[in-house]
């Protein structure tokens, strides 16, 4: 990893935190691993990123709509779609460091550096060698590549490894009065399910017609035993994803309409097209014919962000099967019966956050002939900026606050405002310029003469003067969301 983009992670990081996006969960007890809460700012972030997807897949798609499952579900549904007997990962122990580690995850750290030292044919061959280890689930192959390619604990920095393992992901809890009579229920380590088992229950409420999709964001848990790389890989996450139930024969059309169509939504926000690679899977999933990763090139390599995964009849058959219902589609155009196959875009939502961040977040040297300065600012797109304006008088005297506040009270109905009148100006301007706010509102004593402010643009740092009866329909019109919408 090249050291600026070892410390460009760690200054987003620590941005996230003293500016209160996120903080480590129960930080006050030494945190819990692997599990991290949104602060004030992360919160209307997230938010923000939610509604664009929502508007994205639900708002601007007639065929689309969206429902709100619960995590806990009956037990036979983990049976039917094989999380109870496959959800595993390959897992090898360092038996100094006593951590645990993802095989291929290990490998793939030890393929990113080949490439990085222009290694390629060594990549390569390791690569094609996982994969075919992975499809034929050959555990001690997993651990003799390790071996082979030297591969060292972070932690300990030796070689001494156990055999490769598989571990299950599933959290597992009790539901009932008494823990001695009471059923065993998991945590849901995944949202699609609670869309196929609803997908009677929608299609006939909504009336809907095939080809339609069913979206849904959540909450999922897995017991991730890697706990790395910030929100990257989180015991407890969040997911968006959408299920689009299609003919049989016609999977793969839909399979390359959103393929095109998500990295669509991601690039509108104004990414480095670069940035963004699609990553096609070796190994498919039981259920899969085809698959494929929107991956994004973090300070740490290229990582999945969005899958799109071709799942064929299985989840709906499964779930025909073990409930004894029927989750068929009678399709008037050609007088058939049949089980629908299914297209499935599945974002993760705590990951898109630290994309958003980490794409946005600048260190910026101001400094000129006279005098050393900088600032941090994060260039977010103003319809996901947390605030999008903020009102500043340029004193705390002479009706200045009075005049902010009437301002303040105009606007905050239609948008999330911040006020602030604490230090000088140009401190309150770098304040803005680090939580992404895109514009600053400076109300002066020009201002109690004309009705005029200055606006200030984060992006440029130029200044305007406007007037105050302008200023809804000019902030109103820079972050709408049909600036990306379209």
């Amino acid at each position: 990893m090249a050291k600026n983009n070892d410390e460009l992670f760690k200054n987003v990081i620590s941005h996230a935190k003293e500016y209160g996006f996120v903080f480590q969960s129960s930080e006050i007890y030494d945190g819990l691993s692997a599990v991290y809460d949104y602060g004030q700012l992360g919160a209307e972030l997230k938010n923000n990123i939610k509604t664009y997807w929502w508007k994205a897949m639900v708002q601007m798609n007639e065929n689309i709509v969206g429902i709100d499952s619960a995590i806990f579900m009956h037990p036979k549904i983990w049976k039917a779609s094989g999380h109870v007997d496959g959800f595993n990962d390959p897992m090898i122990d360092n038996k100094d460091s006593k951590k645990r580690y993802r095989a291929d995850q290990l490998l793939e750290d030890k393929i990113s550096r080949y490439e990085k030292d222009g290694k390629t044919d060594k990549a390569e061959k390791l690569q094609q060698d996982m994969d075919e280890a992975l499809k034929a689930e050959d555990l001690p192959r997993l651990k003799a590549l390790i071996e082979e390619h030297e591969i060292v604990c972070p932690v300990s920095g030796t070689r001494n490894w156990t055999d490769v393992r598989q571990f299950n992901l599933m959290f597992s809890t009790q539901m009932g009065a008494m823990a001695d009579g009471s059923d065993e229920v998991y945590l849901r380590p995944e949202t699609a399910q609670g869309i196929f088992v609803n997908f009677l229950n929608v299609q006939k409420s909504g009336r809907m017609k095939i080809p339609f999709g069913i979206a849904q964001i959540g909450k999922a848990f897995r017991n991730e035993v890697i706990a790395r790389q910030f929100i990257m890989r989180m015991r407890e996450f969040e997911q968006m994803e959408m299920q689009f139930f299609v003919r049989p024969g016609t999977e793969m059309e839909w399979y390359k309409h959103w393929k095109e169509t998500r990295l669509k939504w991601h690039l509108a926000l104004g990414t480095n097209p670069d940035k963004y690679r699609f990553h096609d899977h070796t190994k498919l999933a039981h259920y899969a014919n085809a698959a494929v990763d929107i991956e994004f090139e973090f300070p740490f390599g290229f990582k999945e962000v969005e899958g799109i995964h071709s799942r064929t009849d299985f989840d709906l058959s499964q779930h025909q099967e073990f409930s004894g219902k029927k989750m068929q589609f009678f399709d008037p155009e050609i007088n058939q019966n049949y089980v629908p196959y299914v297209i499935e875009t599945s974002i993760g939502l705590d990951r898109f956050f630290l994309l958003t961040l980490i794409n946005s977040f600048e260190e910026q040297d101001l400094s000129t002939a006279d005098k050393q300065d900088s600032r941090s600012v994060l260039h977010l797109h103003p319809a996901l900026a947390p605030y999008k304006a903020a009102v500043l008088p340029l004193t705390k005297k002479d009706g200045l606050p009075e005049k902010a506040r009437e301002i303040m009270n105009r606007l905050k109905l239609d948008f999330n405002m911040a006020y602030d009148e604490k230090d000088s100006i140009g401190k309150r301007y770098r304040r803005q310029d680090a939580i992404g706010t895109p514009f600053c509102i400076t109300v002066d004593h020009q201002s109690l003469e004309d009705n005029t402010v200055t606006i200030r643009h984060r992006d440029s740092m130029e200044q305007e003067r406007v007037a105050i009866d302008e200023l809804e329909n000019m902030i109103a019109k820079l972050v709408s969301w049909k600036n990306i919408l379209n």
